[in-house]
């Protein structure tokens, strides 16, 4: 009954985290109910198999609830495991050789086999060692971790879903840079992910307004619903009434413990679902959502129609000639855009397609779930390409007739100011520079167009420069 509701696609969506709001989380909610879906497995005649899982990238500055998606996914999707890229090793997502107390080895799998049939959930992903990073290619794409250690030789299953959170290279998305400057990934971990999407902390007046209601709503409900008789205290007294409120938090931890064990009897399971489904209002709970997808993923397998495929293959095309005219129009010849778009692309909008179809439990794929599929791809992955083509644009107008000739006097300045082997804040740099009448945008394009050809080197994350050359 509630596969048949047309908007079960909106109310999956909705389902997902919804203490967390903010216009640019919508996009992001749908891919994930995509990501728990997932596509279908093929076995192919000649023994090959493509995978179904779909995997998804979280790139973005702080504090835009990256964290929080990862935390919400491993609890709703039936097999997950959390993890942070900080603290994880090649060994620890793989698998790894032992020894025991009698001098024998056996092997432990690591994160990605336990969660197989499920999703891996990696966040701090940029502060991995890109050793431990490289590790986990053949298990991304290939679905399998080949074991040779010890004289142990195997090949494990590691059938799970990577969803991954990243910062960029300088803690914040810098605008002066371009999105392969900021994004500190080989392109070869980049082309699999099936949706890259790249999350901005946004300064609008509105927009913080929003947020900063939503926010104070949560808090002011949540405290408010563990007070005394369900009242939240107001006024001058609401800083007491959250004191109070978490205290009592505290002290009623048994009866939190039984309020979740009776919301993941069958019978609240049964009754939220039903709620839903009749009346179209409200959200799915997670030990509903989690049964949901369940039973979707084992249940139902989607093919792709004729015209579905067609739709697909000149799309694919037409995007991969729309971003090597792009990248021509504003690199040149020889440059290449900083998130490759290939056969691989074309599979994860296979992909995705097939599990918008796998919402609803149709067998099929319509031309509808392509088109929202495209509508995703573009939004995450293809905006991202985008950011990097209009911010290379804008240097290209920095470097225009009229801007030349300041260019110029500020390089000349840097190069007289920088004495080769010595080391300078780039902040006082560029202070002095704008006490001295340079342009602050004309000192940053310099700046980089000199540790582009070598003359200074970028340390301590871009905060230092020396002059090399």
């Amino acid at each position: 009954q509630l596969a048949r509701r047309r908007d079960i696609y909106d109310i999956l969506t909705r389902s997902v985290a919804p203490s967390i709001q903010g216009s640019y989380t919508v996009d992001i909610k749908k891919a994930l109910v995509c990501m728990l879906m997932g596509g279908t497995r093929k076995r192919l005649p000649d023994g090959l198999r493509l995978r179904g899982d779909i995997n998804v990238l979280l790139l973005g500055d702080p504090s835009t609830a990256k964290s929080q998606f990862l935390k919400f996914v491993s609890k709703t999707s039936p097999v997950g495991i959390y993890t942070s890229g900080k603290g994880s090793s090649a060994a620890g997502l793989t698998a790894s050789v032992v020894k025991n107390a009698q001098g024998e080895f056996y092997l432990e799998g690591g994160a990605m086999v336990l969660a197989d049939g499920g999703i891996v959930c990696i966040d701090e992903f940029d502060k991995m060692r890109p050793q431990d990073r490289v590790a986990i290619h053949e298990a991304m794409e290939q679905q399998t971790i080949s074991v040779a250690k010890a004289g142990i030789t195997t090949v494990l299953n590691s059938r799970s879903a990577v969803l991954a959170a990243a910062n960029p290279v300088f803690g914040r998305y810098d605008d002066f840079k371009s999105t392969s400057e900021n994004i500190d990934l080989m392109t070869t971990i980049l082309s699999r992910f099936d949706l890259i999407f790249l999350v901005r902390d946004i300064r609008e007046e509105e927009r913080d307004l929003m947020i900063c209601r939503h926010v104070m709503g949560v808090h002011i409900q949540n405290s408010g619903t563990s007070g005394p008789a369900g009242h939240s205290s107001g006024g001058a007294e609401s800083g007491l009434g959250f004191l109070s409120a978490s205290g009592l938090l505290e002290d009623n931890s048994g009866d939190r413990a039984m309020a979740e064990a009776q919301s993941n009897s069958p019978e609240a399971i049964a009754e939220n679902v039903m709620r839903v489904a009749t009346t179209g209002q409200g959200e799915l709970e997670i030990p509903s959502m989690k049964k949901y997808v369940q039973y979707c993923k084992s249940k139902c397998k989607p093919t792709l129609s004729e015209e579905a495929g067609q739709v697909l293959t000149s799309a694919y095309v037409k995007i991969r000639d729309d971003v090597r005219k792009a990248t021509l129009q504003t690199q040149g010849e020889d440059a290449q855009s900083a998130i490759p778009i290939t056969v691989r692309q074309l599979e994860a909008l296979v992909r995705i397609s097939e599990s918008l179809a796998k919402v609803r439990l149709d067998s099929e794929v319509r031309i509808e779930d392509v088109n929202e599929a495209m509508r995703l791809f573009r939004v995450s992955t293809m905006a991202a390409n985008a950011t990097d083509q209009s911010n290379v644009g804008n240097q290209s107008i920095l470097m225009s007739t009229n801007n030349k000739e300041e260019m110029e006097r500020a390089q000349s300045f840097l190069r007289n100011r920088l004495v080769i082997g010595n080391t300078v804040n780039k902040q006082k740099l560029i202070e002095e520079a704008s006490g001295q009448g340079y342009n602050f945008m004309t000192m940053a394009r310099v700046l980089s167009v000199m540790a582009q050809r070598g003359e200074i080197l970028e340390r301590n994350q871009g905060r230092l420069l020396k002059r090399i050359k």
